[in-house]
């Protein structure tokens, strides 16, 4: 299925940003055939063992024949005109050829299981179409254009590079380009995934889609809207998963020359004896054997039932795996990258540590009860941070009068008649950060990968906020078991800066640091990785991990907190975002993968035998039939072992 999607410079007008609309699955014709065909098999299956007439259950059957493999039939078909022959007009012909010596029911499973897959990939393939579209509505329709001495609202795709616009507050900001005037905060997590809102002023970038806080800001357009970075990353994202789409190609070869013999040695083994005068009934009955016993009902099954048994598992526990491919893949991994903010970390910043400078004459509680009465009315982030610690230590706050915010300076506030200033050290420090006596104590906490702040009171530096996100739990855990079940510790890839980066990824055993990355600085990373011989997954959440989600060879999204685009493009999703399910669904993946061999083995072995009897003498037909299912039945339990819960269990790292 092939979706096209819209140029970012000319996709306006567009609905209101917000949510990516959605295709609704039941819309899919794919969806609606293969729910058709499922109802009328099961329908004919109960009708069969009720003790039901024969026309009723032959009649609920062949209609599944027709609502559920008319369209690959036909493509199939299709396919021909090419010179081509796909596997699936080889199910489509195995399931009638099924039915004509009577085994219905063995033909209507497979055409339950091609048109249930086929569905599944339309509505995967939708989804992400929708999700890309959506990516769009990030970056606003109009922007306001100063021109000569007034303003004018102008669509984003009209903006020129050198054009000079206004980002009020609050805004998002129309177009990649460099501040020219003013100071703010701009929360870019859309591109960089930094926690923390950056301050901006002169000459510093800033990039379509992301949000500007509560400083004016006049911004000179850098590119035209077809080359943002927002832009790009939907261009991205849809040529890595091209690229990914062209890695099936083997698959398909293999498929189409196993058909191409299947076919070949059928009209053979029917055409062959008649030319010399064999009788026609006993040879289209062998004919019709062969078809039957070489028929890839057990392979199909010998894949099949212990991945999605493996993704039914791996759901249970918290882990959405969006095919059986992504299953077999995840147990291919040799290398792990995470995504920093939102990913190894919670995304939400807290206070970490709080000191009261020499001299301040106050406590710990006293410090931060001002702090946080005074960030009360702001919401900025950190501010928040100070408020819910202050709340949950159980502080009254009191009432700030006189509040003033000034965007990438600080906060000013009177509580209870005293002058309370908060703000970065550089700022609030008469003497100079480097040179004051609290140097050591700012240097210390900068070194821990925090944000730092200084509180003043009546003018007179008091204490010291350091601010940080918060590591989840168990990920020096995970990194240890992805460690020992790929042999090479995983790598961290984020936009954040180099420091913050480093100490997290001291904290969980990483020592392979790359930060400072925008979206195609990760992708890149990856390719790096792949390019090594590696095969790669990556875990993110955000909307700037798409990209690199889409070029690696499984990508794992957080359910929680990601993006809608990072879903979507993600293979599998971590719904609960526990960090431990990663190292568990990949060792349960190869477990998944030996049970396929094994079925694989098990399946083959029962096909060559049953061809070879039914070439070299005479096997038959209940008996072809006896053997092809029971091969069936064999690898399909086989298979749903991986169903019970000890599955998940012995998926361990510390027990695989």
């Amino acid at each position: 299925m092939t979706t096209t999607l819209s140029d970012p410079a000319t996709a306006v007008p567009r609905a209101a940003a917000g949510a990516p609309r959605r295709t609704r699955a039941w819309s899919l014709a794919e969806v609606r055939w293969a729910a058709a065909a499922t109802v009328l098999f099961g329908l004919g299956l109960l009708a069969q063992f009720a003790g039901g007439p024969a026309w009723l259950w032959w009649a609920l059957y062949l209609a599944c024949y027709v609502t559920g493999g008319w369209e690959p039939g036909l493509a199939g078909l299709r396919a021909l005109k090419d010179k081509t022959l796909d596997v699936d007009l080889l199910m489509v012909v195995a399931a009638i050829g099924a039915a004509a010596i009577g085994q219905v029911t063995d033909g209507g499973l497979l055409i339950v299981i091609f048109a249930t897959s086929g569905a599944l990939e339309a509505v995967a393939t939708q989804r992400t179409a929708d999700s890309v579209r959506g990516l769009l509505d990030l970056a606003p329709d109009t922007a306001t254009r100063l021109a000569g001495t007034g303003e004018e609202r102008v669509e984003t795709a009209a903006l020129q590079v050198g054009d000079v616009i206004l980002v009020r507050p609050g805004e998002r900001i129309g177009a990649d380009g460099e501040v020219v005037v003013g100071v703010s905060d701009v929360d870019q997590a859309t591109i960089t995934g930094e926690g923390l809102p950056v301050a901006k002023s002169i000459g510093d970038a800033v990039f379509a889609g992301t949000s500007n806080g509560t400083g004016f800001l006049r911004v000179r357009v850098d590119r035209p809207a077809a080359e943002t970075v927002i832009a790009r990353i939907v261009a991205m994202v849809e040529q890595a998963s091209e690229t990914k789409a062209k890695t099936q190609l083997f698959i398909e070869k293999v498929e189409q020359r196993y058909s191409v013999v299947m076919v070949a040695a059928t009209l053979a083994l029917f055409a062959g004896p008649l030319l010399f005068g064999a009788d026609l009934q006993p040879t289209l009955l062998r004919a019709m054997t062969f078809m039957i016993v070489a028929s890839p009902c057990a392979v199909v099954l010998a894949t099949m039932p212990p991945l999605l048994a493996a993704m039914a598992s791996a759901s249970r526990h918290g882990v959405l795996v969006k095919s059986a491919v992504v299953m077999e893949q995840l147990g291919q991994i040799t290398a792990v990258a995470f995504d920093k903010t939102g990913t190894l970390t919670q995304g939400t910043p807290h206070l970490a540590d709080l000191r009261v400078l020499p001299g301040a004459n106050m406590e710990d509680k006293e410090l931060l009860a001002l702090a946080a009465a005074a960030e009360h009315p702001s919401e900025h982030p950190l501010a928040r941070a100070v408020v819910t610690a202050a709340r949950q230590a159980g502080l009254e706050l009191a009432y700030a009068e006189d509040f003033a915010s000034t965007p990438g300076r600080g906060i000013t506030a009177r509580i209870a008649g005293r002058l309370v200033e908060i703000g970065s050290p550089a700022r609030l420090l008469a003497e100079g950060a480097s040179s004051h006596p609290a140097a050591v104590l700012i240097a210390e906490l900068e070194e821990s990968g925090q944000t730092v702040v200084l509180v003043a009171v009546d003018g007179v530096p008091a204490g010291l906020l350091g601010i940080a996100d918060r590591l989840r739990p168990g990920g020096a855990n995970t990194v240890a078991a992805i460690t020992a079940l790929t042999g090479i510790a995983p790598v961290l890839l984020t936009g954040d800066n180099v420091r913050a980066a480093t100490r997290l990824a001291q904290q969980v055993g990483i020592s392979d640091v790359r930060a400072g990355l925008l979206p195609q600085g990760k992708v890149e990373a990856v390719r790096d990785l792949e390019q090594a011989g590696r095969r790669v997954l990556l875990v993110g959440d955000g909307v700037n991990d798409a990209p690199a989600l889409a070029a690696a060879n499984t990508g794992i999204a957080m359910g929680r907190a990601g993006s809608d685009l990072a879903l979507d493009t993600a293979d599998a999703v971590i719904v609960r975002d526990d960090l431990a399910t990663i190292p568990a669904v990949i060792a349960l993946s190869r477990r998944a993968r030996r049970v396929v061999i094994v079925n694989l083995a098990i399946a083959a072995a029962f096909i060559t035998v049953l061809v070879i009897w039914d070439l070299a003498g005479h096997l038959p037909l209940p008996l072809g039939v006896a053997g092809h299912e029971g091969s069936t039945v064999i690898v399909g339990l086989n298979g749903l072992r991986l169903l019970r819960v000890a599955a998940w269990r012995r998926g361990t790292p510390a027990q695989e």
